[in-house]
C-alpha cells in the first residue's frame, strides 16, 4: 500500500472520529435538556383559548347618570339637619338638609329693636323741630340764626336715622330670607351619591357637600391609565360585562376621552392584563354610551373592553386552538409541548376546520384542554425545560438572546445559536457536507498532489 493511500485512510478515520466526537457531545447536551439556563413558559390550552379577544385591554367601568347636581354648602352657615343619606332616592323638592336658623332669628330680633330705637329718635327729633319752630316764631331777630340752625341739625339728624331703618330693615328681609330658605331640596330626582361633611372627598379633594346622580338615562364612566389611552379613540365599539356575571353584557361606544382633568394614584394600580401601571400613573376618564340600559343599576361596576367581534361569536364544540400555536412546516403539524418530565417536545397533532375570521384550528387529536403547550418562539429546541412560572424563565439566557455569543458552555463553533449542531469551521461546509482540507483536495473531492495534479479519488482509496 503506498504512502499516499495510507495517508488517505487515516485522514478519513481522523475525520470520523472527530465527527463521532462532535455527535456524542451533541447528543449529550440534548439529553440534559440543552443549556441548564434554558427555560420555556408553558400554559394550559384551556387558559390560553378562554382568554376571549380584548380581554387584555380591560378596564374598569361604573355606571353613572347623564347628569350630576352637586350642591355646595353655604361656608357662613351650620347644618343643622341631614335628612337623607347616601344611597336614598329622592325625587324633585325633596328636603335634604336645613340650616341652623337660631341665631338669625336673634339677629332678627336684635334688628327689630335697634329699629324701634331708630324710630323713637326719629320721633323725637321731629317733636324738638316743631317746639324750636315755636320759639323761632317769637323769638327775636338776633336769635333767629340760632333757632334755623338746630332745626336743620335734627332735621339732618332725622334723615340719617331714616337712612339706618332702611338698612335694619334690610337686614331683617336678609335674615328672614335665609330663614324661610332654611330648608334645601333636591331640583331633580336621583339617588344620593355623595354627603361630604367636611367639604372635601375620600381623596382629600375639595367637593361639592352634596352630589346626587340623576335617574333616567344612564353612561357608564371607564378608567384608563396615560400608558393605554392610545388605544382607545372616540367611537370606539365596547362590550361592558357584569362583573359578577360575565355572560351579561351591555354594547355601547365610547363618546368622549377626558384627556385634560387627570387622577394621579400613588399607589401601584394594577391593570386587569396583569401589568402594573407604575408608582404615580396618572389616569384619565372615558365615557361610554350606551345602545341599551335594560338591567343597569346606578352605581353598578363592569368590566370594559374594545369590541372586537368576540361578543357575536357562538360557541364551538370540541377543542381549538390559535393557528399560531400549531408549526406547519413540511411535516405533520406539530405543536410545542411538555411532557410528563416538563421538557418540551413536538407534539404532533391532527388538524380538522380552520375558523379563518377567529384564526383557530380545530384539533382533532394529539391534544388536550390540560397539556400545556409554549408559543412557537424561534430557536426552541426539544428538551427545554418548561415552567408555568412566568419568573422562572432567565430571559438573559442563550435561548432569548440568539445573536449574542454562546454562552452555554458549548465549545463555539459546535452549536448554533438554536442549540442545533454547527459543524467546525475548517471542517465543513453550511450545508453541512465535509469540507476538504486546503491543499489536500479540489472543489470535486478529487486528491491534489504536491504538484497541483489530480490523483487517486475517495473510491480508489476505498478499493
Amino acid at each position: 500500500m503506498s504512502k499516499k493511500k495510507v495517508g488517505i485512510i487515516i485522514g478519513v478515520i481522523a475525520a470520523a472520529v472527530v465527527a463521532a466526537g462532535v455527535g456524542f457531545y451533541f447528543l449529550k447536551g440534548r439529553s440534559n435538556g440543552g443549556n441548564s439556563a434554558d427555560k420555556v413558559y408553558v400554559e394550559k390550552v384551556s387558559a390560553i383559548m378562554n382568554q376571549s379577544a380584548g380581554i387584555n385591554n380591560r378596564y374598569s367601568g361604573v355606571v353613572e347618570p347623564q347628569e350630576t347636581l352637586e350642591i355646595n354648602k353655604d361656608s357662613e352657615r351650620k347644618v343643622k339637619e341631614v335628612y337623607v343619606s347616601v344611597g336614598d332616592e329622592v325625587e324633585e323638592g325633596t328636603v335634604l338638609f336645613s340650616y341652623d336658623t337660631e341665631d338669625l332669628q336673634m339677629q332678627i330680633d336684635q334688628a327689630k329693636l335697634e329699629m324701634e330705637g331708630i324710630a323713637n329718635d326719629i320721633s323725637n327729633s321731629n317733636a324738638q323741630i316743631a317746639e324750636l319752630q315755636k320759639e323761632k316764631a317769637s323769638a327775636p331777630e338776633d336769635q333767629q340764626f340760632e333757632y334755623t340752625t338746630q332745626i336743620q341739625t335734627l332735621q339732618t339728624s332725622i334723615k340719617q336715622s331714616e337712612y339706618n331703618k332702611k338698612s335694619k330693615q334690610a337686614e331683617i328681609d336678609k335674615y328672614q330670607k335665609s330663614i324661610d330658605n332654611s330648608e334645601v331640596t333636591s331640583k331633580m330626582a336621583g339617588v344620593v351619591k355623595e354627603i361630604n361633611e367636611n367639604g372635601v372627598d375620600p381623596n382629600g379633594n375639595t367637593a361639592a357637600y352634596m352630589k346626587i346622580l340623576a335617574t333616567g338615562e344612564y353612561r357608564v364612566k371607564g378608567t384608563i391609565d396615560e400608558t393605554s389611552v392610545g388605544t382607545i379613540s372616540e367611537g370606539t365599539p365596547v362590550i361592558l360585562r357584569s362583573r359578577l356575571d360575565e355572560t351579561q353584557t351591555w354594547t355601547g361606544s365610547i363618546s368622549k376621552i377626558d384627556t385634560e382633568s387627570t387622577q394621579t394614584d400613588s399607589n401601584s394600580s394594577y391593570m386587569y392584563d396583569g401589568s402594573s401601571s407604575g408608582d404615580s400613573a396618572s389616569k384619565y376618564s372615558f365615557y361610554v354610551t350606551l345602545d341599551s340600559t335594560d338591567g343597569l343599576m346606578l352605581g353598578q361596576h363592569l368590566y370594559i373592553e374594545p369590541d372586537y367581534g368576540q361578543g357575536e361569536v357562538e360557541e364551538k364544540e370540541g377543542l381549538w386552538l390559535y393557528d399560531y400555536y400549531i408549526v406547519q412546516d413540511d411535516g405533520d403539524p406539530y405543536v410545542w409541548a411538555a411532557d410528563k418530565k416538563n421538557r418540551l417536545e413536538k407534539r404532533k397533532v391532527e388538524l380538522g376546520e380552520h375558523d379563518e375570521n377567529l384564526g383557530e384550528y380545530e384539533i382533532k387529536s394529539g391534544l388536550s384542554e390540560d397539556d400545556l403547550i409554549a408559543f412557537p418562539m424561534q430557536g426552541l429546541y426539544e428538551g427545554v425545560a418548561a415552567v408555568t412560572n412566568m419568573e422562572e424563565v432567565d430571559y438573559s439566557s442563550p435561548l432569548y438572546n440568539q445573536e449574542s455569543t454562546d454562552d452555554s458552555g458549548m465549545d463555539e463553533g459546535m452549536y448554533d445559536e438554536a442549540g442545533t449542531e454547527s459543524m467546525d469551521e475548517g471542517m465543513y461546509n453550511t450545508d453541512g457536507t465535509e469540507y476538504m482540507d486546503e491543499g489536500m483536495y479540489d472543489e470535486a473531492g478529487t486528491e491534489l498532489t504536491d504538484s497541483g495534479e489530480s490523483g487517486a479519488t475517495d473510491s480508489e482509496v476505498v478499493e
